[in-house]
C-alpha cells in the first residue's frame, strides 16, 4: 500500500502520566509510609518484608495448588500482599482509569459495587485517578471473601482521602464470594484481578464459565450500569473478558475502551490460553517510571519488573446509539509492542474494525526514510484517514490488513 493512500493522528494514550495530578504522584511515591501508619511493621518484620513476598509470589504463580481461598486473611500474607502488589496494582489501574473515557463513571450520587475487593485498590485507584468523582456521594458496596483484607483496605482508603483534604466515599463492606447477595442495585460496578482467580481454581473453558459470569453481573447491575473489569494480561482472562465484549454489545452496550469498533473482537484469545500463537488483547507500559522506592522493593524481592501489562474493558453508561461515521476514517487501537520489520521499518499490531491490523512505519534508528508524525505505545488510539480501504494489502505472516502512518 502507498502511504499516501493514509493520513494518520494520535487521540489518545492508555497510559500517560501527564493525566495524574502532582499530588496523585506524590501519593503513589510515599504509599509504603501511608501502609506503615495504618499497619506498621517493625524493622525485623520490614527486613524479612521481601523474603515474605517472593514467597506470597510462588502461592500465587508457580504454586497456586498449595494456596488456600482465604490467604488474604493471613497478616503476613496480607501485609506482603498490600505492600507489593497493592502497590503496583495502584500504579498500574491509577494510569489506565486516568486515561479511558469519562462516560464509563458516575455522573451523579450513585451506589457503586466492587467485586473480589481484596484491600480496595480500585476504589483507591479511582479516588487518586479521578479527582471530579470526589465531588460524589457515592456508597461503595465492596465484596470479598476476606475481611481483614478489605478492612486493612478502607483503612489505606480513609487514610489516603484524608491526604486530599476531601470527604471520603462510604463503603459497605460485605463478606462473600461471587453472587453473594447485595442490598441494592449497583450504577456501577468494577472489578480487579477477580476472574482471572475464579479462572485459575476452574477445569472448565471460559467459554463455559463467561454465561454465568455475565449472568452475575446483570443481576448486580441497574440495566444502564457503567461497568469496568480489569485483569492480568494473560491469554484466559483476556478471553474471559473477550467473551463478556461479546455479550455487553449483544444487549445493546457501547465499549468505550479499549474497543475501537463494535466488530468482531481480532484478538479474542481464542485458544491461546491453551498454548496456540492466537493473539489475545492486552496492554503493556515501561515501569521505568514508577515510585523508585517500589523498583528497590521489587529488585530486593527478586521480582523486578520492567513491564506491566493488563487487559480491561470498559462498558459506558447507558445504551448504545448509533453514530454515523466517515467511511474513510477508522479509529485503531495499537495492542503490541514494538516489532522490527525489514527494510528499515518497525511495526505493531493493532485492533481495527477492518479485524487485525500490522501498522507499519519507518524505524525510529533508520537515516533514509522521513520520520512518521508520531511513535505509537501499546494501548494508543490512533485515527487514520484510508482513501479506498478495499485495497489495504495483507500481510502473509498474520493476515492481518497492513496500515502505513
Amino acid at each position: 500500500m502507498n502511504k499516501e493512500n493514509t493520513s494518520s493522528k494520535l487521540i489518545t494514550s492508555l497510559f500517560d502520566t501527564g493525566s495524574l495530578t502532582r499530588e496523585t504522584t506524590n501519593i503513589l511515591n510515599s504509599f509504603d509510609e501511608i501502609i506503615q501508619g495504618v499497619r506498621p511493621l517493625n524493622s525485623r518484620q520490614l527486613q524479612q518484608l521481601p523474603e515474605n513476598i517472593r514467597n506470597l509470589s510462588h502461592q500465587l504463580t508457580d504454586d497456586r495448588a498449595s494456596r488456600r481461598l482465604g490467604y488474604m486473611n493471613d497478616n503476613i500474607q496480607l501485609s506482603s500482599y498490600v505492600r507489593y502488589y497493592t502497590w503496583w496494582n495502584l500504579v498500574r489501574l491509577t494510569r489506565l482509569f486516568a486515561n479511558i473515557p469519562a462516560t464509563v463513571f458516575p455522573t451523579s450520587d450513585c451506589t457503586c459495587l466492587d467485586l473480589g475487593s481484596g484491600p480496595l485498590t480500585v476504589v483507591t485507584a479511582l479516588w487518586l485517578a479521578r479527582p471530579e468523582l470526589r465531588k460524589l456521594k457515592l456508597t461503595w458496596y465492596c465484596l470479598d471473601v476476606s475481611a481483614n483484607s478489605m478492612a486493612l483496605g478502607e483503612d489505606i482508603f480513609l487514610s489516603i482521602a484524608a491526604c486530599t483534604g476531601e470527604e471520603p466515599w462510604h463503603i459497605v463492606r460485605v463478606k462473600g464470594a461471587f453472587g453473594t447477595t447485595i442490598k441494592q442495585k449497583a450504577n456501577f460496578l468494577t472489578c480487579a484481578n477477580m476472574f482471572n482467580e475464579l479462572d485459575q481454581a476452574s477445569d472448565m473453558p471460559p467459554e463455559f464459565t463467561t454465561k454465568k459470569y455475565y449472568e452475575q453481573i446483570q443481576r448486580y447491575c441497574e440495566n444502564d450500569a457503567g461497568v469496568l473489569l480489569v485483569e492480568p494480561g494473560v491469554p484466559k482472562a483476556a478471553r474471559t473478558l473477550s467473551l463478556l465484549r461479546t455479550r455487553f454489545i449483544k444487549d445493546g452496550r457501547t465499549i468505550a475502551a479499549p474497543c475501537p469498533h463494535a466488530e468482531e473482537c481480532p484478538m479474542s484469545g481464542f485458544k491461546a490460553y491453551t498454548g496456540s500463537k492466537n493473539k489475545w488483547c492486552n496492554f503493556a507500559f515501561s515501569t521505568e517510571d514508577a515510585p523508585a522506592k517500589l523498583q528497590k522493593l521489587s529488585v530486593a524481592a527478586k521480582l523486578p519488573k520492567e513491564r506491566a501489562t493488563l487487559s480491561f474493558i470498559a462498558v459506558e453508561h447507558g445504551h448504545a446509539e448509533l453514530v454515523s461515521a466517515s467511511p474513510d476514517t477508522t479509529s485503531i487501537r495499537i495492542a503490541s509492542d514494538k516489532l522490527r520489520l525489514p527494510n528499515y521499518m518497525c511495526g505493531y499490531y493493532a485492533c481495527t474494525r477492518f479485524g487485525l491490523a500490522l501498522v507499519r512505519l519507518p524505524d525510529e534508528n533508520n537515516k533514509k526514510l522521513p520520520k512518521p508524525p508520531f511513535r505509537p505505545q501499546s494501548g494508543d488510539l490512533i485515527q487514520v484517514k484510508i482513501k479506498t480501504p478495499d485495497s489495504l494489502p495483507k500481510d502473509e505472516k498474520s493476515g492481518a490488513v497492513i496500515i502505513e502512518i
